[in-house]
């Protein structure tokens, strides 16, 4: 599993909620649901996306915006249209004084808005938790990013907006794909434009020997991995990838394996019940103790009192 999949990897249980919102204006909607992730998109009209730092994005159809909780932003008509609704976590939906409004202005299967017949039409996907291996990627990113369709072309935003509406077997599973297949081509986008500040290692993908080497890192960790096994790996000397994966990563490669470990270990003991000691042996520890120690080590916490949020 590499750090894009990881955005999206590890129990479904994560959690994923999409749908589409139908607006005719004026309308004006505050999101204070804290979830780390939103992705939108406009299929029909505009709409502002307003954080409560940085300036406002106008969307377009074609074009995509990732917003990074938890931090509240307006989405509206217009950049300065005062909030009528709120959403708040779990995704409910009220007036500004606490009212319901999620059944008022339900307009159909995952179809929320004031008029079915609204000028606007925005798809929202939301991710309403994170983890560790993915929030390597998502801290790269900025608070509110923006793709123009003019700078990208992705096909998958027609598809989208033809299915969310549909209520057939599996439909959620198909619905939770695309979403994720949305996501990824966004951030990918996002970290190819020319300039674009993305994470070192990252980049090392891109190389011929150090890609190859993360890759066996990130696909099998918990092997016993050594430079020397690494290096044969990947066709090159121990030297020769020790220095070029610390120029290019930033850290040595056992460094590096360290810190994949301990965030795959962290999402398994926030995300499953699984013990300490399968935990470990699952990422590459000999056991509770040695996975305890190193948690401790890196992290300042053990791993229960990681897994109990202290």
């Amino acid at each position: 599993m590499d750090a894009l999949a990881g955005l999206l990897d590890g129990p479904r249980a994560r959690g994923a909620f999409l749908l589409r919102m139908i607006m005719e204006p004026p309308w004006s909607v505050r999101i204070e649901d804290g979830a780390p992730i939103c992705l939108m998109c406009v299929t029909e009209g505009e709409a502002w996306i307003v954080p409560d730092s940085g300036e406002p994005v106008l969307l377009r159809p074609g074009d995509i915006a990732i917003a990074r909780g938890p931090e509240p932003y307006t989405v509206a008509d217009a950049p300065d249209a005062p909030p009528r609704a709120r959403i708040g976590p779990d995704g409910l939906c009220t007036t500004l004084t606490g009212e319901p409004l999620a059944e008022s202005m339900r307009l159909g299967v995952r179809t929320w808005g004031n008029a079915p017949d609204g000028s606007t039409t925005v798809l929202v996907g939301t991710y309403l938790m994170d983890g560790e291996v993915g929030r390597r990627l998502l801290d790269a990113l900025p608070g509110l990013l923006h793709l123009p369709a003019d700078v990208w072309n992705c096909p998958l935003m027609p598809f989208l907006d033809e299915e969310i509406a549909r209520d057939e077997p599996g439909q959620t599973v198909v619905l939770d794909r695309v979403l994720d297949l949305l996501l990824i081509a966004g951030v990918r986008a996002w970290f190819s434009r020319p300039g674009a500040e993305a994470p070192a290692w990252y980049r090392a993908m891109g190389d011929p020997v150090v890609g190859r080497a993360l890759r066996l890192l990130q696909d099998d960790p918990a092997h016993t991995w050594t430079v020397a096994s690494l290096a044969a790996k990947a066709g090159v000397s121990r030297a020769a990838l020790a220095r070029r994966f610390t120029e290019l990563v930033g850290e040595p490669p056992m460094a590096y394996l360290t810190g994949w470990r301990l965030a795959l270990a962290a999402d398994l003991l926030r995300e499953t019940d699984a013990t300490v000691e399968s935990v470990a042996r699952k990422v590459g520890y000999s056991g509770a103790f040695a996975l305890s120690a190193a948690f401790k080590r890196v992290r300042g916490v053990s791993p229960q009192e990681h897994r109990a949020g202290v």
